[in-house]
C-alpha cells in the first residue's frame, strides 16, 4: 500500500497537468460549435471541398460534423492522441525510473517481490488515467451542455468518451512491456512519442489509403470508429477483443521480463 501511494503521488502532478491541457483541448474546439451550427450548410460546404484523404485523416465524416457528437467526434482524434502519450508515458516511465533516478537497489532489498512492486506501479498508473478520464468527460460533458444547440445523446457521448480510456489501456500496457527491455532509460519523453506518433501516422495512413479492415488492427487509433459507435450505439467486437488481448499478453510479458531481468541503477 505505501509503494502505491508513493507512485500515485508522484504521477499526480502529470496526471493535473494532461487533465487540464486536455479539457483546454476540448474547450476550445468547442467553443467554435454554436458559430459553426448557425452557418451548418456553409461549414459543410467548405469542408465537402476537401479531399476525401484529408476529410478520413483528420476524422471528419460530413453526415454528423453538424452534430455536436459529430463535431465532438472530429476533434476527439487530438483529445485521444493527448491521453495515449500520457498513458505511454506512464507506461514507460513507471518501471524504468528507479534505474533512472538510482533508487533501483533500495526498492529491491525491500522485502516485497517484483511482482508485488509491478502491481503497485501498474495500479497506480491506472487510477491516475481512470481519475483523468473521469475528471476528462465531466468537464467535456459540461462544456458540451453548454455550447449544444439541440439535444444529443448523453449515452454516446459517454461511449465517445470511454474510447479515450481504452486506448489509453493499450499504451500504458505498451509501454511497460517495452520499458522493460531497457536496463537504462534516462528520458522516456522521446520514447513515448514516437511510439505513439508512429501508431497515430499509421492509423492516418490507414483512414487515407486502403480499405482493407485487416489494416486496422496495425493501429490502437483505428480500434474504435467513431461514426459506427454514433449509428450503432456499441464497439466492434472483434476489436474490443483484439484489444483485451494486446493489454493482457503486454502486462503479462512486463511481469516475466521484470522479475528475470537484471537491474542496475544508472551510474
Amino acid at each position: 500500500m505505501n509503494m502505491y501511494l508513493h507512485e500515485l503521488k508522484s504521477l499526480r502532478k502529470a496526471a493535473v497537468i494532461w487533465s487540464c491541457s486536455m479539457i483546454a483541448l476540448a474547450a476550445l474546439f468547442l467553443s467554435i460549435y454554436p458559430s459553426m451550427a448557425r452557418d451548418a450548410a456553409e461549414f459543410k460546404t467548405m469542408l465537402g471541398s476537401y479531399p476525401a484523404s484529408i476529410r478520413a485523416m483528420l476524422g471528419i465524416n460530413l453526415d454528423y460534423i453538424t452534430s455536436i457528437l459529430g463535431f465532438y467526434s472530429m476533434i476527439f482524434s487530438f483529445i485521444s492522441l493527448c491521453g495515449a502519450i500520457q498513458a505511454m508515458n506512464f507506461g514507460v516511465s513507471i518501471l524504468s525510473k528507479e534505474s533512472r533516478e538510482r533508487t533501483a537497489d533500495f526498492l529491491l532489498v525491500k522485502p516485497v517481490s517484483r511482482s508485488s512492486i509491478v502491481s503497485a506501479k501498474l495500479l497506480a498508473a491506472f487510477t491516475m488515467i481512470l481519475a483523468t478520464d473521469i475528471v476528462f468527460y465531466t468537464a467535456s460533458a459540461v462544456i458540451a451542455n453548454a455550447v449544444r444547440t439541440s439535444d444529443y445523446s448523453h449515452k454516446l457521448f459517454f461511449m465517445i468518451n470511454l474510447v479515450l480510456l481504452f486506448i489509453q489501456l493499450i499504451f500504458l500496457a505498451v509501454g511497460m512491456v517495452i520499458s522493460v527491455f531497457f536496463n537504462k532509460l534516462k528520458n522516456v519523453l522521446p520514447l513515448s512519442l514516437g511510439v505513439v506518433f508512429g501508431f497515430y501516422m499509421v492509423g492516418a495512413l490507414i483512414a487515407t489509403g486502403t480499405k482493407d479492415e485487416a489494416a486496422r488492427y496495425a493501429s490502437p487509433f483505428k480500434y474504435f470508429d467513431i461514426p459506427y459507435i454514433i449509428d450503432n450505439a456499441a464497439y466492434e467486437v472483434q476489436y474490443l477483443i483484439i484489444s483485451g488481448i494486446i493489454i493482457a499478453a503486454a502486462v503479462a510479458a512486463s511481469y516475466v521480463i521484470y522479475n528475470r531481468k537484471d537491474i542496475h541503477a544508472v551510474n
